[in-house]
């Protein structure tokens, strides 16, 4: 792994320094939360033209569960594969509107449909309410992939994150209990494991944009009491069994407190017999994407 940031980085993390930037954090939630919007608007990349989306809303447990679907291209040919993505913020911030270039990213460029969700997020709604929206999606799309032109039978779970910690979580249940059938899971720097010990967390906790105090702000938003770390649908790297699960693509950033849980979960799977594709990009830091 490469000792040096890529240069971008480093001027950026340098600028937040400079200007003395609190962290999100130290806000009022509602107040992190338009924060946190405007930052991934100033971020975002141009996204690349698609063929369509779509805005719906669907029966949650506690009422209406926003979505957007994301179309590859205007021929919105049947039986697409379909990506379901969950989007990162630490299960407190976040939404589909700030993951829309991300989401617009990956239809372009995977030929998937993308569904995205606004799930329950702490500390109003905390575990397991994200996962429960979760797995809800899910089985939406599964239900109801004739209507959106997608294949039942190749349907995949993503997400960066804290989204990616759901993906991780939904492939373990829909496992054992298949009333979907997960083909693949996209985990891009996924939050595997609440008790955050492992050393990157002591090693790069701070300066690198997300910081141990953010990470325990997120934990405490999202978590009911400390035993739910124990909790699969919460630490998904402290599930029992991992095999049978859907072949996994991990992403991670050499600079992340997140970057060796991440690793750990690559070859967890990969000892239990799932076929892994592991890559860390070395000078990048949690968010890059």
């Amino acid at each position: 792994m490469t000792e040096a940031l890529h240069p971008h980085l480093s001027v950026l993390l340098q600028q937040a320094v400079e200007n003395n930037a609190p962290e999100l954090c130290t806000f009022p939630i509602e107040k992190a939360r338009k924060l946190y919007q405007v930052n991934a608007a100033t971020l975002a990349s141009e996204p690349p033209k698609i063929g369509k989306t779509q805005d719906k809303t669907i029966i949650g447990e506690d009422g209406d569960l926003p979505l957007r679907i994301y179309w590859p291209d205007e021929c919105r040919e049947s039986g697409l594969p379909v990506l379901v993505y969950f989007h990162g913020g630490g299960w407190c911030l976040g939404n589909i509107d700030s993951y829309d270039h991300i989401c617009r990213w990956l239809a372009a460029h995977s030929g998937c449909v993308v569904v995205s969700v606004n799930y329950r997020m702490g500390p109003e709604h905390q575990f397991p309410a994200a996962v429960d929206d979760a797995i809800l999606t899910t089985q939406w799309v599964a239900d109801n992939a004739a209507d959106i032109g997608v294949d039942a039978e190749r349907i995949g779970v993503g997400g960066d994150s804290a989204g990616a910690n759901l993906a991780a979580v939904v492939a373990l249940i829909m496992r054992d209990k298949p009333t979907v059938s997960i083909k693949a899971q996209l985990l891009i720097y996924p939050a595997t494991d609440m008790r955050m010990s492992a050393e990157s967390h002591q090693t790069l906790g701070e300066g690198y944009r997300l910081t141990r105090s953010m990470m325990v702000w997120s934990v405490v938003n999202y978590l009911r009491d400390g035993s739910n770390v124990f909790d699969f649908r919460a630490s998904p790297l402290l599930a029992n069994d991992h095999a049978n699960l859907p072949p996994a693509m991990v992403l991670t950033a050499g600079f992340d407190p997140l970057r060796d849980e991440g690793e750990a979960y690559a070859n967890k799977l990969r000892d239990s017999g799932v076929p892994v594709e592991y890559v860390c990009y070395a000078d990048m830091i949690h968010g890059f994407i």
